[in-house]
């Protein structure tokens, strides 16, 4: 099994990952420009967990995550910030701060994610009579 951390931004994206079978440890920041993103969780052999924070800028990637059949975790962005210890910023120990909270047990904060047709369902209700 493969599990990434992943820190997501607008143009980039930074990931921890760890291969548990043969304990390899890799970073890796993919741009969002061309296909790159894509080739890169396409080309992921095995059962592959993602974990990212949750953010406005991140349906696209749950998205492509799903249509490639990638179990994506989206965590609770204030549990995420005060399980770190270092209060600086930086993608590369965000992405390793998700990875190790992935890989601990009941580490990860996750939260609850409303599938396509619920959050359609629920845009339908709230603007019904506009």
């Amino acid at each position: 099994m493969k599990i990434l951390g992943c820190d997501l931004h607008a143009k980039q994206q930074s990931i921890a990952m760890v291969d548990t079978e043969t304990g390899e440890f890799t970073e890796k920041t993919l741009s969002h420009e061309g296909n790159e993103v894509r080739k890169f969780y396409a080309a992921l052999e095995g059962p592959v967990v993602v974990g990212i924070e949750a953010t406005g800028a991140m349906q696209w990637f749950l998205e492509l995550l799903e249509e490639l059949g990638i179990v994506c975790r989206v965590g609770h962005p204030a549990k995420i910030r005060a399980a770190e210890t270092r209060k600086q910023k930086h993608d590369r120990r965000d992405a390793r701060l998700m990875l190790d909270l992935l890989m601990r047990k009941d580490g990860f904060p996750e939260i609850w994610m409303p599938s396509i047709e619920q959050r359609d369902l629920r845009t339908l209700l709230r603007d019904r009579h506009q």
